[in-house]
């Protein structure tokens, strides 16, 4: 190869997934590697924000749960400390006519009010009826909503709140990717919770989740990062892509270093990887790809946190009185989320959009709230008031108060913000990750496999270690092509005592299941 530098396998991203993949491959110590980005620090879509004032807003709501002990031990090993780490129960409602309706909202109708109860229980018994004699699947996610709630439920919540997060119609995106990511209702146990006025909680993987002491999500990666030879990364301006030359295995970076390669990792977009590439096959096949950009918004507040707020963490708004379709309660993940309250700032506005009363600066105390706004050609977003239109989404919404001092203010766009699994995705994915590893290229991540059912951090991870146990040594990556196995709470993946599946590939059986 005519380059400046040759390795046997390139990473392209710092994000979970190429940390995954340039982990494994520093582990097995076999093929010479690099790992390269055009960030200064590592963490990608899971990296953290800090604003002038001191307050910390990851790039999306992120918590750590696992479905792998590998991802464990990594993180663990990165972070040791107990005093690294605080662990909190999941806290999670659903703002819905002025009510808090515990999480998930189809496991609890029970604290609806009449009217809304009987219209979930009328579509619940006409789904369960339907179920009993369907004999296709469903050709949808609107359908598959029908069928498992019913028109109430999906005409509360499940339909206007998943336009609000995935600025698409519950009719233009399949049901595959669903796995244990939206609850199916048990009929008989909801209407017992009805009856009796009881409340169901603690569904779903990240009933329980850690979250580190400092630094955020993106803390995590960086110390992960921090793990790795330095001479095996290239980060910041001298990390950045330009082009990718599939037939000669050379990627040029924007200061003209040219890197051959013998596999190549690449956890960019994939539809901006192709673009790089200059495929045009490619490139037309990547435009049946889908995606959402995400607005995330940050309020940093004087004051003590209000007891209506309380040890809340996340909080899902399905109706059109405020923009976004998430909060999150920052500040009660970390103490060290927001400026200690000895920090002096001062009020740049009150939340009813008038002029504090003074400008001098002035202790706290200070919490936070981080919110998150979807956008699409389908659902467009006034940017120039976002951040206006989601403050009075809060006083709308009874999360603040008008006469609230507002201290610090974030927004930022990601323009890839969600993957979307339409009808048209698997069409797609099944024709351009196989082209693209025909020309060894792995694209793995987030946007690399456009898998959102495995995207959280964990599976982010995996897919890199994954990627590179296939290359070293053919291992199976059950995670890309597994999903449902990998997220299925029986499977018992995540108390594996070794280190990722090295068996090498066997037709399509799955491994057996651990005990």
């Amino acid at each position: 190869m005519c380059a400046d530098l040759n390795v046997d396998v390139l990473v392209i991203g710092a994000g979970p997934t190429g940390l995954g993949a340039a982990k494994r491959l520093h582990q097995v110590n076999g093929p010479s590697w690099l790992i390269i980005d055009s960030s200064e620090k590592a963490g990608g879509l899971a990296s953290t924000d800090v604003t002038p004032e001191g307050f910390l807003y990851d790039v999306g709501g992120h918590v750590i749960f696992s479905h792998y002990k590998y991802f464990d031990d990594c993180i663990n090993e990165a972070l040791p400390k107990d005093e690294d780490w605080y662990t909190h129960q999941r806290i999670s409602y659903v703002r819905y006519k002025s009510l808090w309706v515990p999480y998930p909202f189809q496991n609890n109708i029970s604290m609806l009010p009449k009217e809304d109860q009987v219209a979930a229980i009328d579509g619940l018994i006409d789904a369960a009826l339907e179920a009993r004699v369907a004999s296709t699947k469903p050709k949808d996610f609107d359908e598959w909503i029908i069928r498992n709630t019913g028109e109430g439920i999906a005409n509360q919540f499940m339909r206007p709140y998943n336009y609000k997060v995935w600025a698409v119609p519950t009719t233009k995106m399949q049901c595959q990717w669903l796995g244990e990511r939206v609850a199916a209702p048990d009929v008989k146990r909801l209407l017992q919770n009805v009856v009796l006025n009881k409340v169901a909680g603690g569904w779903g993987p990240n009933a329980t989740f850690r979250f580190p002491a400092r630094d955020g999500t993106g803390g995590i990666w960086i110390a992960v990062a921090n793990t790795l030879p330095d001479e095996n990364k290239r980060f910041g301006k001298k990390g950045e892509v330009t082009k990718v030359d599939a037939t000669k295995k050379v990627v040029t970076l924007k200061d003209g270093t040219t890197i051959g390669y013998e596999k190549l990792i690449s956890t960019m977009n994939v539809d901006q990887l192709v673009e790089t590439m200059g495929n045009q096959e490619l490139v037309t096949l990547s435009k049946g790809l889908f995606y959402s950009s995400t607005h995330v918004i940050g309020v940093g507040i004087r004051g003590a946190r209000p007891e209506r707020i309380g040890d809340k963490c996340w909080l899902y708004y399905p109706e059109d009185n405020c923009p976004f379709y998430r909060a999150t309660i920052f500040s009660n993940y970390s103490p060290y989320n927001q400026p200690q309250a000895d920090v002096k700032l001062p009020t740049i506005s009150i939340a009813d959009g008038s002029k504090p009363a003074s400008t001098e600066p002035k202790e706290g105390p200070y919490w936070s709230i981080m919110l998150e706004v979807s956008q699409s050609s389908l659902k467009p977003v006034d940017e120039a008031n976002l951040l206006k239109d989601c403050i009075q989404g809060l006083i709308n919404t009874d999360m603040i108060k008008p006469d609230d001092e507002i201290v610090s203010t974030y927004h930022r766009k990601f323009d890839h913000g969600y993957p979307t699994p339409t009808l048209e995705r698997e069409g797609v994915l099944k024709q351009l990750l196989p082209k693209l590893q025909d020309m060894d290229i792995y694209s793995r991540g987030r946007f690399g496999s456009w898998r959102y059912e495995v995207g959280n951090q964990d599976h982010s991870f995996m897919l890199g270690v994954e990627a590179a146990d296939h290359i070293v040594n053919g291992a199976v990556e059950l995670t890309l092509n597994y999903p449902d196995f990998v997220n299925s709470r029986q499977n018992g993946e995540r108390r594996l005592d070794q280190g990722p599946v090295a068996s090498k590939r066997n037709g399509a059986a799955l491994p057996s299941r651990s005990k």
